[in-house]
């Protein structure tokens, strides 16, 4: 179990090295084109709001809501796991619809709210560029849903790797656009429907695999399951849990928006880099043992 472990772990971290590659070059390029200026502020300012929501509901709080639950039931009853992944992608489709619709909506007051120092066409622009780039949540939800489903079956390295995807995506439209002469205005705008691009083509090549691999699992909003409740009691307390850290990161944006131009882009740069350890060792840990965990017993007990 110790060399299944490790090799888990280290897929994981070979996928997640790849993505942060990926991560360094998206930035450097974004870097490249737009610099310090207030259309980086804006998009990094766009970008922060939808980022901070994905990771609070994202794979953080699938992988200690879903993924304990879920691997158990592969062992004792696949059947019960094949709803209960049909239940939770139904519910979690219906929530990601309500609140990307409702984001999309309150785009202009969220944005205001989040960055008091913006103003004029710094603000107009972050609002327009959120608007774009919102419904990507959903489908980087999605992406975790899929990485849940990946992992409790010991597939580790596609679900950590599709992520460059998403990168390239970006990356791709911004080149492009630079090439093309666009402005400052332009280029922000073409990063932002690469990262909707990116989100689309990183959920459809996990895609193929989840299918065969849930089965006959059908869609549903049903929580009468058992097994469906008990996802949901766990799903709350870790928002919560995690809801927290993400105050603190809204306190940041608020806070780097009052400062001189480029003050939001220049932290988003930052933590690009200070954040690549703590995923590359934690994170590949983590994610290769909670499925082995959950597979030891129940509650917490042993089998």
């Amino acid at each position: 179990m110790a060399r299944s472990a490790g090799r888990s772990a280290a897929l994981v971290a070979a996928g997640i090295l790849l993505s942060r590659i990926a991560g360094l070059v998206r930035q450097r390029v974004f870097a490249h084109y737009l610099g310090l200026s207030d259309a980086a502020d804006a998009l990094s300012a766009a970008f922060r709001i939808p980022n901070l929501l994905q990771n609070l509901l994202g794979e953080g709080v699938l992988s200690a809501s879903f993924i304990p639950v879920y691997s158990r039931l592969l062992d004792e009853d696949p059947r019960k796991a094949n709803r209960l992944a049909g239940n939770i992608l139904g519910l979690l489709l219906a929530v990601m619809a309500g609140l990307v619709g409702a984001g999309v909506l309150l785009a202009g007051p969220l944005t205001s709210l989040l960055t008091p120092g913006f103003s004029g066409k710094r603000l107009e622009l972050a609002t327009t560029l959120l608007r774009i780039a919102f419904p990507a949540i959903a489908l980087s939800v999605l992406s975790a849903f899929c990485t849940g489903i990946l992992n409790s079956h010991r597939q580790f390295f596609l679900s950590y790797v599709s992520p460059v995807m998403w990168n390239f995506g970006q990356i791709a439209f911004v080149v492009a656009a630079g090439i093309w002469g666009a402005t400052d205005v332009g280029i922000a705008h073409a990063l932002a429907w690469g990262v909707l691009f990116g989100a689309f083509v990183e959920v459809l090549i996990q895609v193929r695999s989840v299918r065969s691999l849930m089965g006959a699992a059908r869609l549903s909003l049903s929580t009468a399951s058992p097994e469906t409740r008990n996802v949901i009691s766990r799903f709350f307390p870790v928002v919560m849990g995690r809801g927290v850290v993400q105050l603190l990161t809204y306190v940041e944006l608020i806070l780097a928006s009052l400062l001189a131009v480029g003050g939001v882009s220049a932290l988003t740069y930052g933590q690009v880099l200070y954040l690549l350890p703590i995923s590359l060792f934690g994170m590949a840990v983590a994610a290769a043992e909670l499925p082995e965990l959950a597979r030891l017993g129940k509650e917490g007990r042993p089998a």
